[in-house]
């Protein structure tokens, strides 16, 4: 609270400066402001399509998400900015006053359209004219172009001016671009919405057909180079098949196995039979005995050769069968020689070749047509195997053929998808182009109103802003500003009590003004209150008699006023009081009393101590000045001899020293005192070399009292009453 109550003094005593910057910065503002032209607005909005799609022919069905449709509207409002967009509207402000009439033009001439003659400008307006038709940025180098912008920026129509005059915003979530433009005429604030509408969707129709075009032909090569990859690769396959006899893979490998398992079938069968037929021949054979069987085949001799060739022609027609996979033609003839063998087997088992005694004809029958079965089934399984190696054989050629063909119709599928894709990109792509969302002036602009206007909220905004700036400043000195003002910081930063603070006094150091009691002059009636707590302090602490020492960190911290003040206040309570002027480096109470006995005289015995006392009590020693000290004057002895003797006399005795600058001067006396004060100067700060002065204050414990401020301004009532004295 202390710090903002000294802050708020800072600023009463700069009221002048923080009432007159803003009067003057208000009144330069006022004649800055005075020749402002006024404002009309004018507004108008295009449909860009992305949200309401109700005009669109063709809808994919997708919907964007929200964050990607504000996207493409920044993205839109940022295109409508770009100086190449902005500088068609340059050109059209910029044709529009060079073919209109004087009175007709937006805005005058500058120097660069005004020195031009007739064909001058029609040379000029041909050469603008061309630039936008061909939507060219207008851009430094040329002469003619440096012309062109030379006009552009004298009659304010820059791609920067314009950009500061116009406001382009999306309105809430609709599908509108909001413009809004302000100008110093109706006319012109409606020219820069509509100009700047058409230029903007006449850049972004051709920038879209641009890109769709683009995007087409580029699709169109893909496309081309997909189908030649597709073709090139069913080609090589196709090669692949002529080349290797393939009809169709699969129908032959399923052919070939069908083969294959119906031989295996017919194998397992023949097998079979011979194994029965071996069986039932070893069981007939074993029911024959020696004899008999010797009868018997020297009966059938003949007969045997007969059958033995049938069974020949019966074998070589059986291969040639199975061979040829049991074809129908060849079954004929099996059966022909099959009958013929029956008969020759049965005419042999008519024949009584047999003992007449025994009666075994029937399985010489069995046995015959049993032996002519295994032999068939024998001959068979040889063929059926022969038959089952080459359609194996056969199979296994078409392994290879298979892996080949497998991965020319792999590529040939990854090829036709990829076909498949770009021409579905490729037809969207096309589709889209030929139904583009163009963007549409779905407001036009308006001559604008007149807008209130803004010349009183600038004065009111100038005389802020310079208040503002001045309490900124003010702070800123007050914040940086480490000079010690009030009795609570002094005592916080040299750790030392405060014994009081003495006000500022208007008109200076005048003695006999603080003396004169039917004085009603505030300053005056504070500073005597003041002086006298000062002494109630010191004279409750230190009984008399007592010699006090004041002195100082610098020169010129009132010392003079300080010790002169309290020889009045001691004296006010009926106290003989004792002056010397101990400072030999400025003679200030020896100038208030030229005729004040000299200390060198006292203490060289010259002058008699009874020629000291004066009126009011108060009695003034002075000195003659000169670079001394006081124990050059008289030795050490004789100066207490001298003190002691002149304190029983005077009941006190106020020494003004030298300040702690003549360290050795000041000390001097201060071996000499009872009591040591310390005058410092409000305003002062307290700088490093200070430091050591101070510890040396806080060496002399009891001796040193403490500090009196002096001549302080403005001393709130937190930071001492009416002195009372302050510790840390």
């Amino acid at each position: 609270m202390t710090e903002l109550l000294l802050f708020f003094k800072l600023l009463y005593r700069n009221r002048i400066t923080l009432i007159a910057i803003p009067l003057v910065t208000i009144v330069l503002c006022y004649f800055l402001v005075k020749e402002l032209p006024d404002v009309y607005k004018s507004h108008g909005s295009i449909s860009t399509g992305l949200v309401d799609k109700t005009e669109q022919v063709l809808s994919m069905g997708e919907k964007d998400q929200d964050a990607e449709i504000n996207r493409k509207f920044d993205n839109l409002i940022q295109m409508m900015t770009l100086k190449k967009v902005l500088d068609q509207v340059s050109y059209q402000l910029l044709l529009h006053d060079l073919k209109a009439a004087p009175g007709d033009r937006f805005r005058k001439f500058g120097k660069t359209a005004e020195s031009m003659d007739k064909a001058t400008v029609k040379q000029y307006i041909a050469l603008i004219t061309k630039k936008h038709s061909i939507r060219e940025e207008l851009m430094p180098g040329s002469k003619q172009n440096n012309v062109i912008i030379a006009m552009v920026n004298e009659a304010d129509y820059g791609h920067s001016a314009i950009s500061s005059k116009i406001s382009i915003y999306r309105l809430k979530s609709s599908d509108y671009i909001s413009l809004d433009s302000e100008a110093e005429s109706p006319e012109l604030a409606a020219f820069l919405i509509n100009s700047l509408t058409t230029e903007f969707i006449s850049y972004y129709a051709s920038r879209l057909i641009d890109n769709n075009k683009l995007a087409i032909s580029f699709l169109a090569n893909f496309l081309g180079q997909k189908r030649s990859t597709l073709t090139e690769r069913m080609n090589v396959l196709r090669t692949y098949k002529i080349k290797n006899r393939v009809l169709n893979l699969n129908e032959q490998a399923r052919s070939l196995y069908g083969q294959i398992a119906e031989y295996e079938a017919k194998r397992e069968i023949a097998e079979k039979d011979i194994v029965a037929y071996s069986a039932a021949i070893r069981n007939i054979d074993n029911k024959f005995n020696p004899a008999d069987r010797r009868y018997l085949e020297s009966a059938l001799v003949n007969i045997n050769q007969e059958i033995v060739a049938t069974k020949l022609q019966l074998r070589s027609l059986n291969d040639t069968y199975v061979r040829n996979n049991f074809d129908a033609r060849y079954k004929p003839g099996l059966d022909s020689l099959q009958t013929k063998l029956t008969r020759q087997i049965g005419e042999a088992s008519d024949r009584y070749i047999y003992n007449p005694m025994v009666a075994k004809d029937n399985l010489v029958s069995q046995k015959l047509n049993l032996e002519i079965s295994l032999e068939l089934s024998s001959n068979s399984v040889s063929s059926i195997q022969q038959e089952l190696k080459r359609l194996n054989r056969k199979f296994d050629a078409l392994v290879p053929n298979e892996a080949e063909i497998q991965e020319f119709e792999t590529g040939i599928d990854i090829a036709s998808k990829e076909y498949m894709e770009a021409l579905q990109r490729f037809n969207d792509v096309s589709l889209a182009s030929s139904f583009p969302v163009f963007l549409k002036q779905s407001e036009k602009g308006m001559p604008g109103s007149i807008q209130p206007s803004k010349k009183m909220v600038l004065l009111i905004l100038s005389g802020i802003i310079s208040i503002t700036f001045c309490l900124f400043v003010f702070f800123i000195l007050y914040y940086f500003d480490k000079s010690i003002r009030y009795p609570l910081q002094l005592a916080n930063e040299t750790d030392i009590p405060v014994l009081g603070y003495l006000n500022q006094v208007s008109g200076g150091m005048d003695l006999g003004k603080i003396q004169n009691e039917s004085s009603r002059e505030k300053s005056i009636i504070l500073f005597r209150n003041l002086i006298r707590s000062i002494r109630y302090e010191l004279d409750s602490e230190y009984p008399d008699p007592k010699m006090i020492v004041i002195t100082s960190l610098g020169e010129g911290e009132g010392k003079t006023l300080l010790t002169i003040s309290l020889a009045w206040a001691f004296s006010k309570v009926n106290k003989k009081v004792l002056v010397i002027d101990g400072n030999f480096s400025s003679q200030s109470i020896t100038g208030l009393n030229i005729n004040a006995v000299s200390l060198d005289e006292i203490l060289n015995g010259q002058k008699q101590l009874s020629a000291m006392t004066g009126e009011d009590d108060i009695s003034i020693v002075g000195n003659r000045g000169q670079d001394t000290s006081l124990n050059e004057i008289a030795p050490a002895n004789q100066v207490r001899e001298v003190l002691e003797q002149l304190k029983s006399n005077f009941d006190i005795i106020l020494v003004e020293a030298d300040s702690l600058v003549a360290m050795n001067k000041a000390k001097e006396w201060i071996s000499y005192a009872d009591v040591t004060v310390g005058a410092f100067a409000s305003g002062k700060t307290i700088k490093p070399e200070d430091r050591s002065k101070i510890d040396y204050f806080k060496s002399l414990e009891n001796k040193f009292s403490g500090w009196v401020l002096t001549g302080t301004r403005d001393i709130p009532e937190q930071a001492g009453k009416l002195n009372k004295k302050i510790s840390v």
